[in-house]
């Protein structure tokens, strides 16, 4: 009796969780939270028997060491160590080119190639490296981007869909199978399904999804809107800069393509354009108009043309940049960049500045600000935010952003490509090769603690860990079995096609309630239930739970990278129901019929 009350009050812990997570009335920490808490409550404090096994304080809080969470934290910091590197900038640049001269193949094309880089990397850092990416093809292509980025989280999950690693979902249900002794799945084991379904929706995405959503104005392209802004911004030659002896050619110089040269200092005397027979050196200060990106690059590359501070001779190294407006009545309006004090006063510096008005013609040392001129900071990121409490400037919090460290691009790249290989080819268990990857990206400074620790969400932990949780009862219980021989009841006589085809729309109508991850772990132990009553291999319902729990389009809430793009595309709940609903009825119909088949049931 007291075990069936156990069996009961897990349930009831399942359905008020879900409910809660559905309503986001509390924080998912919160809710995850108090899943844990009741566990402890029901089994160590009050003592319910688990009646299958034994069920303490460890076992519920196993998920914090569940290796599966530890191998998606590691592969998101693989994925944010080449985001934090742009390793992907120079293939990017030619994409958009390509992309502009092609049209409607070239999305096409993009969105395929975005699909198949998700399959061997974790769709969260692959959709964060690419919205900047794609609201500059649909700038490009003179469209918006709210067109574009609920495609691109589509497409990244049913790419994810297809390996092992494509998608944290993958490797969480295959960690329940194997604990479970079920069956080891290995890294391509469902990638020939996973990509006929994936291939079934990829059309619907590219060709129907853009006619079923608005066209508004999105936050990123508001943004862009005044980031291609002109700042002014002084270059000093010194001994040994990359720039000595560099001649203008047609009235420009090449080395500088991206920046516009507006004058030549040259002790007193000043070189305007168009610059002929000019060769820089030692002593000139070069003054140029640029925007925030091409000042970026000019900071972070090897060869940086910024890389010294005015004054100093070692280089600026890895720092952040912020943008602050004079305030009006501040005191440093007619005073000069070097009047201003801000290196001693908060250890930062004015990189360059920008004055609507008009765009002044003189080494920086002259100019004197003016309320409204906006000043481009650079410095460590703790002397950034002592700005805000500057009464002179208002910091505009948005724009502060850390400069990619270009030059370790190759060894991002290099870590990258490393860690996909030992997990495909099995030289190392994925877990080891994704710790073993995180590592390495700090070892070789593609990115430093503190960035790696911004993309260790405790959201994802804690719903992780209440997820294994809720498993780790509903097994120990009898719940899932009991679920399993529910289902089957219902189904008693019918075809195992049919009962994959109902498991199938059951999971996937929970993972768009609750989070992919969350159904993934909740449903593999009921799969592999099922599988044993019915006498059948644990493998072809292990891939049904999988490829049901990916199909998380119809809300918002049901995998991150939907909420990444809710924002800069102005999405509505609404939106991804109208837009995401059909294509988890298409990847259900499509599954009902090719599932059973593939597997021979």
């Amino acid at each position: 009796m007291e075990a069936d009350l156990a069996m009961v009050g897990t349930l009831l812990v399942i359905a008020v969780s879900t409910i809660l997570y559905a309503t986001e009335r509390y924080s998912i920490e919160a809710i995850s939270l108090g899943v844990l808490a009741a566990y402890i409550a029901m089994f160590a404090v009050i003592g319910l028997p688990a009646g299958h096994g034994e069920f303490n304080v460890g076992e519920i809080l196993s998920g914090f060491a569940n290796s599966g969470l530890i191998t998606i934290v590691a592969l998101l910091v693989v994925g944010q160590g080449l985001f934090h590197t742009d390793a992907l900038e120079r293939p990017a640049q030619i994409l958009v080119r390509w992309v502009v001269k092609h049209g409607s193949i070239g999305i096409c094309v993009t969105f395929v190639s975005i699909a198949a880089l998700s399959a061997f990397l974790n769709n969260t850092p692959v959709v964060v490296m690419f919205i900047p990416i794609i609201a500059t093809l649909a700038s490009a292509l003179k469209s918006t981007g709210s067109r574009f980025l609920m495609p691109l989280s589509f497409v990244t999950i049913l790419g994810g869909m297809t390996t092992l690693i494509g998608s944290s979902t993958n490797l969480l249900a295959a960690n329940v199978a194997r604990d479970s002794g079920a069956v080891d799945l290995s890294f391509f084991s469902f990638t020939p399904i996973g990509l006929i379904i994936a291939g079934i929706g990829l059309p619907y995405v590219l060709g129907v999804m853009p006619l079923l959503l608005r066209e508004n104005r999105t936050m990123a392209e508001a943004m862009r809107a005044s980031g291609g802004k002109q700042f002014i911004a002084e270059i000093p030659i010194r001994a040994g800069h990359p720039l000595v002896g560099a001649e203008s050619k047609q009235g420009m110089f090449p080395q500088l393509q991206d920046m516009t040269v507006r004058l030549v200092q040259r002790g007193e005397r000043p070189h305007l354009p168009p610059f002929e027979n000019v060769k820089l050196q030692p002593g000139d200060i070069v003054i140029v108009a640029a925007t925030r990106p091409a000042l970026e690059r000019a900071l972070s590359t090897k060869s940086a043309v910024m890389g010294k501070e005015s004054g100093e001779d070692k280089p600026l190294g890895v720092v952040t940049l912020a943008e602050a407006i004079v305030a009006p009545g501040s005191r440093l309006i007619g005073r000069t960049v070097a009047q201003s004090g801000f290196r001693g006063e908060v250890g930062c510096v004015v990189l360059a500045i920008e004055r609507r008005s008009r765009m002044p013609r003189m080494p920086m040392v002259d100019i004197r600000m003016e309320a409204g001129d906006v000043l481009l900071f650079a410095g460590p990121r703790k002397a950034i935010e002592e700005l805000r409490g500057n009464r002179d400037v208002l910091l505009i919090d948005w724009t502060a952003a850390d400069v990619p460290a270009r030059r370790h691009a190759p060894a991002a790249i290099a870590v990258f490509l490393s860690v996909v290989l030992s997990a495909a080819s099995g030289i190392m268990p994925i877990a080891a090769a994704a710790v073993l990857g995180a590592f390495a990206m700090l070892a070789t400074r593609c990115l430093n603690t503190r960035q790696a620790a911004r993309v260790v969400d405790g959201r994802i932990i804690m719903l992780i860990a209440a997820a294994i949780a809720s498993s780790n009862a509903l097994t120990a219980t009898g719940g899932a079995e009991t679920i399993a021989h529910g289902l089957l009841s219902l189904l008693a006589g019918a075809p195992p096609g049919v009962v994959m085809s109902a498991l199938f729309m059951l999971i996937a109508l929970t993972t768009n309630i609750m989070t992919n991850n969350a159904a993934a772990v909740l449903f593999t132990p009921i799969a592999i239930g099922i599988a044993a009553s019915l006498g059948l291999p644990a493998e072809p319902f292990v891939v049904t739970v999988i490829l049901a729990a990916n199909a998380s389009f119809a809300t918002p809430v049901a995998y991150q990278t939907n909420l990444l793009v809710m924002g800069p595309g102005h999405y509505r709940y609404r939106d991804f129901m109208v837009a995401g609903g059909p294509l988890v009825l298409l990847l259900w119909g499509a599954f009902s019929i090719i599932g059973p088949w593939w597997y021979g049931l």
